[in-house]
């Protein structure tokens, strides 16, 4: 299980790293986890941040 401070930390790393916008988002059992923006194919409601490395 990844914890949310995890998760934020990991998909920073992934975000700048890969220069693409990541989804953080919570699992049906409470957990996060972290995906590339154009692979999430889950419900809207279970994302908790994106993190877009071009945003200002």
């Amino acid at each position: 299980m990844m914890s949310a401070k995890t998760a934020h930390a990991y998909a920073f790393s992934l975000a700048t790293s890969l220069m693409v916008a990541i989804i953080i988002f919570k699992a049906g059992d409470g957990s996060f986890s972290v995906v590339p923006a154009s692979e999430y194919d889950g419900d809207a409601t279970a994302i908790v941040h994106e993190i877009d490395p071009f945003a200002r």
